[in-house]
């Protein structure tokens, strides 16, 4: 079975970057990024948009594990 978590959290720090600054660079509300963050809601147009202003896939958000 796979388990699938966001890397978003990993993604930001190495960055340097906040939820909030994540939050201007894209127009998602703040309170949307944490949700991904906890897994709790991924919607398509946030992944998108997420993986663009990181310069990195919609794969590399996440971390799968077997």
């Amino acid at each position: 079975m796979l388990t699938i978590k966001p890397r978003l959290r990993e993604l930001l720090k190495e960055r340097g970057l906040t939820q909030g600054k994540l939050s201007e660079m894209t127009g998602i509300p703040q309170a949307s990024i944490s949700r991904f963050d906890k897994n709790e809601q991924h919607l398509d147009w946030h992944l998108f948009s997420i993986a663009k202003a990181l310069g990195v896939s919609i794969a590399d958000l996440f971390k799968v594990e077997e």
